[in-house]
């Protein structure tokens, strides 16, 4: 008789034995499937918000003071804007989301505001292009909660400011913070407001520790492309973002060796069950001359059965679970959550393989009996 018909006898007449194998594997495979397109989510939804959390690096003239920067949040100096395209062409740097500003105080229908030309961000080659910041179209501006609500200006309302006329896009909700006072504008308009055509005193960036070392490094690289600047960085948020993506890595590096440990063991008991319950069977087909290689490919086939409709199941089961909660988890992320049909291929492939290993030692007693002493027994 076939090794195959002997294998799907033994199946049939052992079905309980066969339902808990695969329910093993399935459930293995099903977790691994679900928590590794979840976590692929996870790593999303923390990258998108530890990225919200806003930008981390800031490039400012060389010469600035700093206590006049941090007193009032802009640098005293310019540089040439031409540095922000400069940088966004730089290969080896670890930054992303480049927005060259230009602020300044100033004094407008006898209120003091902060008037802030803004640049479309600058994303270097290969990096993602998802904006962090808003971009003003010229000829617009965006007015802070407290300048809109001091002169009663509202949405769509014609301003003119300092010469030049302007349409307020949007009105800005209370932020409790300088934003409150500012005035947003085109870089490139307020540049013109101000007559400081070309200049800049600020580049905002976001740091990736990620991609390529510390601030230290970073520095060096920017001194090379730009001698004439300085860089500090927001340590609090640089940190919160590796610590965050450090956290995700070692929460999947910890669960996933348990769920193979625990798979393992679940399935060499139930071999072992099942060289037991067939010691009688054993006995009589090595009486009967079959090899040991006719035994053990019984028992490896039976795993690899087990491990392939397991594996299958396994894959329907957990991308089901990704899919229909992994939403109500990952809700910045939430549509970016689909199945992920590269795991089948593996999963058909792995999960078998780990069976027949789970069931090795178990063959090799199978393999290893007497058929006189068995036979004796029986």
């Amino acid at each position: 008789m076939a090794t195959f018909r002997l294998i799907i006898k033994e199946i049939t007449y052992r079905k309980l034995n066969f339902l808990l194998g695969l329910l093993a594997v399935a459930a293995a495979v099903a977790l691994f499937v679900s928590v590794l397109t979840m976590g692929q989510a996870s790593e999303r939804e923390a990258r998108q918000l530890m990225r919200d959390m806003g930008f981390n690096l800031r490039i400012i003239p060389k010469g600035a003071d700093m206590e006049d920067f941090w007193a009032t949040d802009f640098a005293d100096h310019e540089m040439p804007e031409e540095y922000a395209r400069r940088l966004g062409s730089e290969p080896g740097l670890a930054v992303n989301h480049l927005v060259a500003t230009l602020q300044k105080k100033a004094r407008w229908r006898d209120r003091q505001i902060l008037l802030t030309g803004i640049s479309p961000e600058i994303v270097p080659p290969g990096k993602p292009k998802s904006p962090m910041s808003f971009t003003i179209e010229k000829g617009t501006v965006y007015l802070g909660f407290e300048v809109a609500r001091g002169l009663g200006i509202n949405k769509g309302d014609e301003i003119d400011l300092f010469g030049k006329q302007f349409t307020v896009e949007k009105c800005l909700a209370e932020s409790g913070s300088k934003d409150d006072i500012r005035v947003y504008g085109d870089l490139h308009d307020v540049q013109g407001v101000l007559g400081m055509e070309g200049k800049i005193n600020e580049i905002k960036a976001l740091h990736c520790v990620c991609d390529g070392g510390a601030i230290g490094t970073l520095r060096e690289k920017l001194v090379r492309a730009l001698p004439d600047t300085q860089v500090t960085e927001f340590r609090s948020i640089a940190i919160a973002r590796a610590e965050t993506r450090q956290m995700v890595e070692k929460y999947m590096a910890f669960i996933m060796p348990i769920v193979m440990l625990v798979c393992a063991a679940w399935v060499a008991v139930l071999a072992m069950m099942n060289v037991r319950e067939r010691r009688r069977e054993i006995g009589i087909l090595r009486a009967l001359g079959h090899g040991s290689a006719r035994i053990a490919s019984l028992f490896l086939g039976k795993a690899v059965v087990v491990g392939v409709l397991g594996a299958a199941g396994g894959f329907v089961a957990g991308t089901g679970i990704a899919v229909n909660w992994g939403p109500g988890i990952f809700k910045v992320t939430s549509q970016m959550i689909t199945p992920l049909y590269g795991f089948l291929g593996w999963s058909l492939v792995v999960a078998p393989l780990f069976v027949a290993l789970a069931s090795f030692l178990p063959t090799m007693m199978a393999v290893t009996q007497d058929p006189a002493v068995t036979l004796t027994k029986e």
